[in-house]
C-alpha cells in the first residue's frame, strides 16, 4: 500500500501511538488536537482519525477515509461536506457504559426527586417532596436498541423492571430485554411505558418526532429521558408537557437548541433534569480506551483490506 497521511485529532498515550503506527506502517502520521488542528492539515490528510470541525473538511479530494472518535456522525453527512469517495466510519460501541449510566442515574434521580432535594439543599430547606416511585415496578420505552440502549436495558432489567425495545428492524429479543418491536409501533407502545428513554440519532425521520402529539400518549406522570440528540424534541412541546403536569419529568444531556441559551424556560422548568451533553465524553476515562481501540483496530482493517467498522451508509 502506498504511503498515507494519517492526520490523528483522537487524544493518545506514546504506547497507543506506537500500536497505531504498527497496524498501518509505513504511513506518515500527524498528531495534533481538535482544537489546535489546521485548515491545511486537513486539506492534506488522506486519512483522518477524529472529529476535526466539518468545515475544515469541505469536500476534500484528498480525504479518503475519515473515522470518527465520537459514535454520531449528523454534522459530517451535511451537503458539501464529504465528498462522495470518503469512506466515514463511526466509534459506536465505545460510549455503552458511559452514556447509559449517566442517563440510569438521572431517571433514578428524577423518579426519587433527589434534583428536588438537592434545589433544597442550596437553599437551605429541611422539607420533604413527596411521594417516589421504584424502577423495579416501571415499564421501560427504549427507543435505539442498540449498543447504548442495551447497556441501559440492562441496568434496568438488573433492578426489576420490564424493558421494551425499539429499533429500525427486527431482530431476535436480547436477553436484557422483554419485548422488542420496530419504530413504526411507537405509538402503540408509548401509553403502557412509564418512562420512554431515547438513544436516536439525529435523522430526517427522528427529528421533531416527539412533539405534543406524541407526549399526549405518554402515560400521565411518566418520564422522558433523552440522551441521543436533541432535534429528536420540540422544545416548547417538552415544557408544556411538563408544566401541565402530565409528564412527571424529564432527563436530559441534550436539549435543542444546544447549548441551551441562558433565558430559555427549560432551565426553570422544576422537573426537567438537565445536563450539558457530558454524558458521552471522555469522562470516563474507559471510554477514550474504548474508542482508541475501536480506531487502531479499523486501521489494521483499512491495511489488509478487511472490512471496516462502523460505516456510515451515506
Amino acid at each position: 500500500m502506498e504511503q498515507k497521511k494519517v492526520l490523528v485529532v483522537i487524544p493518545m498515550v506514546q504506547e497507543q501511538r506506537s500500536r497505531l503506527k504498527e497496524a498501518l506502517p509505513g504511513a506518515e502520521y500527524y498528531f495534533t488536537s481538535i482544537g489546535e488542528v489546521t485548515e491545511e492539515q486537513v486539506q492534506q490528510a488522506e486519512i483522518i482519525l477524529g472529529n476535526v470541525p466539518p468545515e475544515m473538511i469541505q469536500k476534500s479530494q484528498r480525504l479518503l477515509w475519515l473515522h470518527l472518535n465520537s459514535a454520531g456522525y449528523d454534522p459530517y453527512v451535511k451537503e458539501g461536506i464529504l465528498g462522495s469517495h470518503t469512506i466515514l466510519t463511526t466509534s459506536s460501541g465505545a460510549y455503552g457504559k458511559a452514556v447509559s449510566e449517566h442517563m440510569f442515574a438521572m431517571l433514578l434521580a428524577l423518579m426519587k426527586k433527589l434534583h428536588r432535594y438537592r434545589d433544597d439543599q442550596k437553599q437551605h430547606i429541611w422539607g420533604e417532596e413527596g411521594e417516589v416511585v421504584s424502577i423495579g415496578d416501571a415499564v421501560i420505552l427504549i427507543l435505539g436498541a442498540g449498543d447504548i440502549g442495551k447497556h441501559f436495558a440492562k441496568q434496568a432489567h438488573a433492578l426489576g423492571a420490564y424493558v421494551i425495545g425499539v429499533k429500525r428492524s427486527l431482530e431476535e429479543c436480547p436477553p436484557c430485554m422483554d419485548e422488542l418491536h420496530v419504530n413504526k409501533e411507537l405509538k402503540e407502545l408509548l401509553p403502557r411505558a412509564d418512562a420512554v428513554v431515547s438513544f436516536l440519532p439525529s435523522t430526517n425521520e427522528s427529528r421533531g418526532l416527539f412533539n405534543k402529539d406524541l407526549f399526549a400518549l405518554m402515560k400521565k406522570g411518566s418520564y422522558f429521558v433523552n440522551g441521543g440528540r436533541g432535534d429528536l424534541v420540540c422544545t416548547e412541546d417538552l415544557c408544556d408537557a411538563l408544566e401541565s403536569g402530565h409528564l412527571a419529568g424529564a432527563a436530559l444531556d441534550v436539549t435543542d437548541p444546544e447549548p441551551l441559551p441562558e433565558d430559555h424556560r427549560l432551565w426553570d422548568v422544576p422537573n426537567a433534569f438537565i445536563t450539558p451533553h457530558v454524558s458521552g465524553f471522555y469522562h470516563l476515562p474507559e471510554t477514550l480506551r474504548n474508542v482508541v481501540a475501536i480506531c487502531t483496530e479499523n486501521v489494521r482493517r483499512y491495511h489488509v483490506g478487511e472490512p471496516l467498522r462502523n460505516v456510515v451508509k451515506r
